[in-house]
């Protein structure tokens, strides 16, 4: 299933991840539902993954507690599937940052969906460079094994 992990990262992957690191989640959703269903090999279940969770965002933002919960569920379920870093992408990074969110939200129930704190949203972080879409500082980069410098 991993055969294509060490796979250079797509164009529209490196597309997405910016617009999911800006806060852009439903063009994020556009350009990685474009690359997920284009793709036939099991990879695809990466982008759609990332997709997931950053719809998951988009809902939060409408106030739809049941509807980012839920893709963050299924996000989290294609996510966790895959080794630590997967055509550049620091997989294990995301999952536990969108598994924290997700645990917030459980926490805060639908009644209080707009006390989530959004700085807890995950950035999408690429091995060996910063976070895609940003300027970030040197703090944000990881090395090939995923720690962060």
């Amino acid at each position: 299933m991993h055969a294509r992990c060490d796979d250079a990262p797509p164009p529209l992957l490196l597309e997405g991840v910016a617009l999911f690191n800006r806060g852009e989640f439903f063009e994020c959703h556009e350009v990685l539902e474009t690359l997920w269903r284009a793709e036939r090999d099991p990879v695809r279940f990466l982008y759609q993954g990332i997709l997931q969770v950053g719809v998951a965002f988009h809902h939060l933002r409408r106030g739809n507690w049941i509807g980012a919960v839920r893709q963050l569920e299924r996000g989290l379920a294609k996510l966790e599937r895959y080794p630590p870093i997967c055509q550049g992408v620091a997989v294990d990074s995301l999952v536990r940052q969108a598994q924290r969110c997700l645990r917030v939200l459980r926490q805060l129930g639908p009644e209080r969906v707009a006390d989530f704190d959004w700085a807890l949203v995950p950035r999408v972080r690429l091995v060996g460079g910063v976070l895609a879409g940003s300027d970030a500082p040197l703090g944000d980069r990881i090395t090939e094994n995923g720690a962060e410098e």
